[in-house]
């Protein structure tokens, strides 16, 4: 559309890593990019939908394609490393790709794809083995005329109850078989009764709340309910004065009766129906409300002492229905911001406000939605901002900055968790930008729970998105009280669990609450060192015990079924990268506490070397060690493993400990297609866009991906033009980046002016207008934003050479140098350097990097 001119010197960034030595010979238009392997396999799966029998290649977690479930669960809900299984654990060692699988129980599906069956087996309950207690699926066999079935896990025999009890066909199977989903689909929710109710949590003997109800009796369960919601509000000065306060009571208000906002924004009511509302403030003291139907107006009961035990000071009234209680609750919301201007001090009873949520739902579970902005500061739990963390790097106190100040926050964590109560946090910070993630997200991180972070809070930029964000928590699909377990077929065993999940035994999972945006991963291993049959299937199976919102309890069974391979050549075909970064992503945050950045850092190059190294030995010896192989299914891997390096969770680079805390939650939580787009964010430019680019067909016919968009560019500066316009989307945040000399005819057509002077950089979103340009660009953001099901990222102007924001962008250029690490080539070279010394001295790349080579840039 227009024309552009030369190339501009890399933008302001954070410092990185400089390489020293001889370089391999590579040239950096040959080596292996996402764009092209993405490009590649969306034209593979366009039109086509995947078949989900084992055997075939899954299509990559980026690509938008439609599963038909023939009894495997469709990768969105389940995805492995692996989907052929190495037969002996030698060959899983020779290999040195992890074994593993992210599991994203209740993942979105696409549209097209079937609706997840819901199956109702009456007071009996859905069949289970009498061994392993695992589920029946499509992979079970069924003998003796139908009267048994064997377990495709453990191979153990169960006899079939009666009312259960089919015939068999000739071919052994049941005659009623296509009338049961849980025979012949993957994916499956069952209805259960009073058995699978959820358990009281067990008696401690040092509550954090106090309950005038009596204790509940041992082994006793609770009755599903419809989910109750309660809104914590911080209105310390801190948060009335960022403004935090006041969104928040606007965007509450928006998500339960919806209308016109104050910034002329509009919402639609999304609390999910049947559901009771609960409000709660806090600075010094916690304020409970009651906002029962019996009142005119709500009161606010008040305890300030906050030190002891907290109580919840009504048995009735803290929950109500919204629309029941509509004139109350508005006009409270309205009230809150008045009621607190004036608040005279800082200090922030936080630890006491959890306390007391945790009272308001005890014995019966929900959520709690939290809008914070100040760290906790009087009372329980009490933090204080490390002044001396950049002294504790590379030291063995390092590790203190990923743990909790006080203990306390482990305990109320788990507490929460074992009664069914999730906690989302929307935290919007003001002048004081330190909240101590490290202790109070442990809540979100122990009870399945969300972080969201609006550093230095600013309504005007802000609270459309902390409205978006708070609509998709309370629409998405989301269980309660939840427990899951992961099961394995012999042979293979569960050897870890990472994610936000807390495990008060081994191999049980507990959950306050699981959500659509929430994928966990699951570690396996070998169970022994006999070999697995290579002609019989290997499997693995996951339910999840949950609660719906409406208050309906059921249990979501996963089912995946592997191919078995004796070769290392079949592991490496059909292995997933995918999965892969995204196990080892979720691996190494869980270790912050446990060992120093620099050294996980190192081990994600080591591992990532020692895979490409097992390669080369097993499926390309006969190639020269100087020579770089990289195979098709990881030839992204050294990439990715660089991208992980540059998260701001890693990165060698003064990042405060508290923003590395949150982004190791959020990449804790992440699925697989969210991870990938993060560490690689998608980067494309605007100001050469064709005339049929991101708008409808002129013939009217609907596009199979929808409006066609322009295609994008690597993740590097050297594509980019001073008189260009570029888009960067890395999930998290959007920006915009004007060049210097762009054409006053583009930013016409864009912003409405003539100068990169003339755009205000405060805006957060594109103004409406009548031109080409601009349609497009707002098309493409709104199909950016309906791929996140309608979440609205912070969006950020940056002007070449003019504002901070540009070092936003240049640091999500991953393939640069920046963020303390190499650049893509140099990092490649780097892992080539380790791989040919390993090949050459006939070693392994853990024996190369303990001959000093460790961390060292070469």
């Amino acid at each position: 559309m227009y024309a552009h001119g030369a190339h501009i010197p890399q933008p302001p960034h954070t410092s990185g890593k400089a390489y020293s030595g001889l370089r391999a010979r590579i040239d950096p238009e040959q080596i292996p990019t996402p764009i092209e392997v993405a490009e590649n396999d969306e034209e593979i799966w366009e039109g086509k939908p995947y078949m989900t029998l084992p055997g075939e290649h899954v299509p990559l977690s980026t690509t938008d394609y439609v599963s038909i479930d023939q009894g495997n669960s469709s990768p969105r809900f389940v995805r492995a490393t692996a989907w052929h299984i190495p037969f002996s654990s030698e060959l899983a060692e020779a290999c040195q790709i992890p074994l593993a699988a992210i599991i994203q129980p209740f993942a979105e599906l696409q549209p097209g794809e079937d609706e997840v069956p819901l199956v109702d087996c009456g007071d009996s309950g859905p069949a289970r083995c009498e061994h392993c207690r695992a589920y029946v699926n499509p992979w079970c066999t069924w003998l003796s005329g139908g009267s048994r079935w064997r377990c495709n896990l453990c191979g153990h025999q169960t006899e079939v109850l009666p009312e259960y009890f089919s015939n068999l066909d000739p071919n052994q199977m049941r005659l009623d078989h296509l009338q049961r989903p849980e025979l012949n689909k993957g994916t499956v929710d069952f209805a259960v009764s009073a058995d699978y109710f959820a358990p009281h949590a067990p008696p401690r003997i040092a509550p954090s709340y106090y309950t005038p109800e009596p204790p509940s009796k041992p082994q006793s369960t609770r009755s599903p309910e419809p989910m109750r919601i309660l809104f914590a509000i911080d209105v310390t000065r801190e948060s009335v004065q960022c403004g935090m306060a006041h969104a928040a009571c606007q965007a509450i208000k928006g998500v339960l009766f919806g209308g016109e906002m104050e910034d002329g924004g509009r919402m639609e009511p999304c609390f999910p129906e049947r559901c009771k509302v609960g409000l709660l403030t806090f600075n010094t003291s916690v304020h409970f409300y009651d906002i029962s139907t019996e009142r005119d107006a709500a009161s606010m009961l008040v305890v300030p002492d906050i030190e002891d035990e907290m109580f919840c000071p009504l048995q009735d009234g803290v929950f109500a229905d919204p629309q029941a209680s509509r004139n109350i609750i508005e006009s409270l919301l309205d009230g809150i911001p008045a009621r607190f201007e004036d608040e005279p001090t800082h200090l922030c009873a936080f630890g006491a406000a959890m306390r007391g949520c945790l009272a308001a739902l005890a014995r019966r579970g929900g959520q709690v939605v939290l809008f914070q902005s100040s760290m906790c500061s009087v009372g329980p739990g009490v933090s204080e901002a490390r002044l001396d963390e950049i002294k504790l790097y590379d030291t063995d106190k390092e590790k203190q900055l990923f743990l909790p100040h006080d203990q306390m926050w482990m305990e109320l964590g788990e507490e929460m968790a074992e009664e069914g109560i999730g906690v989302s946090m929307l935290v919007g910070t003001g002048q004081m930008t330190y909240v101590d993630f490290a202790s109070i997200g442990v809540l979100s991180t122990l009870t399945g729970g969300d972080i969201s972070l609006f550093p230095r809070f600013n309504p005007r930029r802000d609270s459309g998105p902390l409205r978006s964000q708070l609509s998709r928590t309370l629409s998405r699909e989301t269980g309660y009280n939840c427990q899951a377990r992961v099961r394995c077929s012999s042979g293979l065993r569960v050897r870890a669990h990472y994610g936000a999940l807390y495990q008060r035994v081994p191999a049980e999972l507990e959950l306050g609450v699981l959500h659509a945006d929430s994928a966990f991963g699951v570690a396996l291993q070998h169970a022994s060192r006999r070999a697995m049959d290579e002609r019989e299937y290997a499997h693995l199976q996951c339910a999840v015990l949950y609660t719906t919102v409406d208050g309906r309890r059921r249990v979501r069974v996963l089912n995946v079924a592997f191919q078995v391979a004796a070769l290392a050549g079949n592991v490496f075909r059909y292995a997933d990268i995918d999965a892969t970064v995204c196990f080892l992503a979720k691996e190494a945050m869980s270790s912050l506490s446990a060992h120093t950045l620099s050294n996980i850092r190192d081990g994600l190059t080591e591992k990532c070397s020692s895979i490409l190294l097992a390669y080369r030995r097993n499926c390309a010896a006969a190639t020269s060690p100087s020579q770089l192989i990289l195979p098709e299914a990881f030839k992204l891997l050294p990439l990715y493993t660089l991208a992980i390096h540059k998260s701001r969770a890693l990165r060698a680079h003064n990042v405060p400990a508290d923003i590395r805390n949150f982004y190791a939650h959020r990449l804790l939580t992440m699925p697989v297609r969210t991870m990938l787009r993060h560490l690689y964010p998608r980067f494309m430019a605007l100001h050469d866009l064709s005339d049929d680019i991101a708008l409808p067909r002129q013939d009217g016919e609907a596009s199979p991906t929808g409006l066609p968009l322009p295609s994008l560019m690597r993740d590097t500066f050297t594509g980019m033009h001073a008189d260009g316009v570029y888009l960067i989307d890395n999930e998290e945040l959007v920006v915009l980046w004007v060049g210097s000399s762009v054409s006053p005819q583009i930013l016409f057509d864009l912003f409405g002016v003539e100068s990169p002077h003339q755009i205000d950089p405060r805006i957060t979103d594109l103004p409406h207008l009548n031109t080409l340009l601009s349609t497009q660009v707002r098309n493409i953001l709104a199909r950016r934003r309906a791929e996140r099901h309608g979440s609205a990222l912070r969006m950020r102007i940056a002007r070449q050479n003019l504002d901070a924001v540009e070092i936003e962008l240049s640091d999500m250029l991953v393939e640069d140098q920046n963020c303390g690490a190499m650049s893509y080539i140099d990092y490649l070279c780097f892992v080539h350097k380790q791989i040919n010394h390993a090949l050459t001295n006939n070693t392994s790349i853990e024996q190369v990097t303990s001959y000093g080579l460790r961390g060292t840039p070469w």
